[in-house]
């Protein structure tokens, strides 16, 4: 994609994704801090016990600003799980998330995973557009409170 670059993680990048995550759905969705608390054990668990068939991307812009990131977690040999998945606003509508979805969909297929599976609220609505344009399945959603709201939750699946 052009005006950016994809890399792995490097110091510095967890606590970027931390507080953009933070930052972000406060003012978007209206989440309250036990969404960090989330976002904070998704990067522990990953930074702690992170396998070989893990990874996490990170979009660079040309100046060198984080503009985005992607992770994918094994909770299981044959499923690959899609994480923290964020694009800075200034960014939204270039086709940085198709991007970023791509490298994890491809992650995934070569690492031979038969599934590939993420977990949404229903409040993200663009996102699940760009979910169901990539052939992910809405398999089931309840409504819930979390951080603070009522809201329906959602998980999908990608048969690979």
């Amino acid at each position: 994609m052009d005006g950016i670059t994809i890399r792995d993680l490097v110091p510095g990048d967890v606590g970027w994704v931390l507080q953009r995550h933070g930052e972000l759905y406060w003012r978007d969705e209206g989440y309250d801090s036990r969404f960090e608390v989330l976002v904070a054990r998704v990067l522990a668990d990953f930074l702690e016990g992170r396998q070989p068939l893990e990874r996490a991307w990170i979009a660079i812009d040309t100046d060198g600003v984080r503009q985005g990131c992607i992770f994918c977690t094994r909770p299981a040999p044959d499923t690959a799980k899609l994480r923290l998945f964020l694009v800075e606003p200034s960014w939204r509508g270039t086709g940085l998330a198709q991007c970023l979805l791509e490298c994890v969909i491809d992650h995934a297929r070569t690492t031979e995973a038969q599934s590939l599976v993420l977990w949404t609220h229903e409040s993200h609505r663009a996102a699940g557009r760009l979910y169901r344009r990539n052939g992910f399945i809405l398999e089931a959603q309840r409504p819930v409170d979390a951080f603070g709201l009522a809201t329906m939750e959602q998980n999908w699946r990608l048969p690979l």
